[in-house]
């Protein structure tokens, strides 16, 4: 049971790295340093008060930067492959198992992907706003993101299996959108 909770935690943590890259990642931190989640052996950094200065910092710029015009389209090409890196780290860092090559493996499948498309997702619709907004609509977007990475965060912290419910959902509707997005695009 324990496995299937940690993995669910990474699971949440993950699918909000997509929206933000270190929102989720200070929210854990802020919980493992009050007892409420523990991580993984060699992971026991993100308890400590240097990680929560550099997390909070880097959270508020990166949060202040998503609201600057064409800045925001430019962080969405450089945070896939940021927030599949996160992603990973974030689920190997709280799965519960004691073969790290597993460990590891589920990290790089399970929460670098599940980061890699909810940020994909969210860059295709940050570049839709740009396009048919002007960058008018790109702050209304910024603002979901962060409720969304904030909201999936806390919820990943407090109730796992649900945030994962959510998160299973939000995939499937993603790679929906894209599947759409592509069969419109090959008849056009």
């Amino acid at each position: 049971m324990e496995l299937l909770v940690s993995l669910c935690l990474g699971i949440g943590l993950s699918a909000a790295t997509g929206f933000r890259i270190f929102v989720p990642a200070l929210i854990a931190n802020v919980a493992a340093m009050n007892g409420w989640i523990t991580p993984s052996e060699g992971f026991a950094w993100l308890a400590s008060w240097p990680a929560f200065l550099v997390l909070l910092t880097a959270t508020a710029v990166e949060i202040a930067a998503y609201y600057i015009p064409f800045v925001d389209n430019l962080l969405d090409t450089a945070a896939i492959p940021a927030s599949v890196i996160a992603g990973t780290l974030l689920t190997t860092s709280f799965v519960e198992i004691d073969n790290p090559v597993i460990q590891w493996v589920l990290g790089i499948i399970v929460g670098g992907g599940t980061a890699g498309v909810v940020q994909s997702g969210t860059g295709l619709l940050r570049l839709f706003s740009s396009k048919f907004t002007g960058g008018v609509g790109n702050p209304v977007v910024s603002t979901t993101e962060n409720v969304a990475a904030f909201g999936i965060s806390g919820l990943s912290v407090l109730m796992p299996v649900i945030a994962t419910l959510l998160s299973i959902v939000l995939l499937v509707w993603i790679v929906r959108g894209f599947k759409r997005f592509g069969g419109r695009k090959s008849n056009v």
